[in-house]
């Protein structure tokens, strides 16, 4: 079967295990099938879900079969069209990320993705600092379309200083709620930076003390029983998580609460589509949302970045540069 996921080097691994498995191979170039772009990737950033991929965590839903790719979003140029393909130009700056279908697979120097899957960087913004806001566009599917956020609302995002939560504070903070961030002791001035009205530690403060809450938008997975206790009435909860040592378990309350007590908990993991990069991209150009890059990491270090992010107390996000690709 055709290659369609990389080319030139890649990061992959041909084991399950801890960072150290990654290593960086060659992998063909690929060819854009029709309503398919090739694009250059020039950095990605490291999300929880291949880590957990990576380490074997997920081994039910990629396989068993190697070698497997890490690299779930990227920015870069796009080099060449499929047939049929429209609404984007050779040339143009974009980011995007790899389908559903698609698997992992961006930490590599070409890709290849459907067209309707990216959007435009918009200008102004560099591509390694693009490549931390791929993900806000599940925090904007989480608050706007899953939890419907409203101004005046009270907000409780938890695990704040990460990827998505650190987009979500922003956001909330836009969209006119009252939001409370929840991140290690270390981020709280980080957090408040980026627009919380309060900023607690989740290490000393649990959550029978925060109050009560309109949305809360859960970015960890586990204890989802003790936050959904935290919900007002008519409240909602939204998790894109669920808690990977007990997994069966856990999505099992996540759909027992559509059925069960007091508000239901929305579970739902990112596909997005260019109307909502043309979104995102709107909030980077009107001031609402800046990406937070934590370090910059060169591709030889991409297993350096997973082992930082395995360590937590990142701030925003961990960016990988991938450099100038041979042609």
């Amino acid at each position: 079967m055709r290659e369609r996921l990389g080319a030139g080097q890649g990061r992959l691994f041909d084991r399950f295990g801890g960072p150290e498995v990654l290593y960086v191979g060659r992998v063909p170039r690929p060819e854009p099938a029709p309503g398919e772009v090739l694009v250059r990737v020039r950095a990605f950033s490291v999300n929880g879900g291949e880590l957990a991929a990576r380490s074997g965590r997920l081994r039910l839903f990629t396989g068993r079969k190697f070698p497997q790719r890490v690299g779930l979003d990227f920015t870069g140029e796009i080099v060449a069209l499929g047939t049929g393909t429209t609404g984007v130009a050779v040339g143009d700056p974009v980011w995007g990320v790899l389908g559903r279908t698609s698997g992992f697979g961006s930490a590599a120097e070409y890709v290849t993705v459907r067209a309707e899957r990216l959007g435009r960087v918009p200008d102004g913004l560099d591509l390694v600092s693009a490549a931390a806001l791929p993900v806000a566009t599940t925090a904007i599917t989480a608050l706007r379309d899953k939890a419907a956020l409203r101004p005046g609302e009270r907000l409780l995002v938890r695990g704040a200083a990460g990827g998505v939560g650190n987009a979500a504070v922003q956001l909330g903070r836009a969209y006119g709620a009252e939001v409370t961030a929840l991140a290690r002791a270390a981020n709280l001035d980080f957090v408040r930076t980026l627009g919380a009205h309060h900023a607690v530690d989740h290490r000393t403060v649990p959550p029978a003390e925060l109050g009560l809450f309109d949305v809360v938008l859960d970015t960890v997975g586990t204890d989802l029983r003790a936050f959904r206790r935290l919900l007002k009435p008519g409240g909602r909860m939204v998790t894109i998580a669920f808690d990977l040592t007990r997994p069966a378990a856990s999505l099992g309350y996540i759909a027992a609460s559509a059925v069960h007590g007091r508000g239901r908990v929305r579970f739902f993991s990112g596909n997005p589509v260019r109307a909502l990069f043309d979104d995102l991209a709107r909030q980077v150009a009107e001031g609402r949302l800046r990406p937070a890059v934590d370090t910059v990491f060169p591709l030889e270090e991409t297993s350096v970045a997973h082992r930082a992010l395995e360590a937590g107390g990142v701030r925003g996000k961990y960016v990988v540069r991938v450099g100038q690709s041979s042609e």
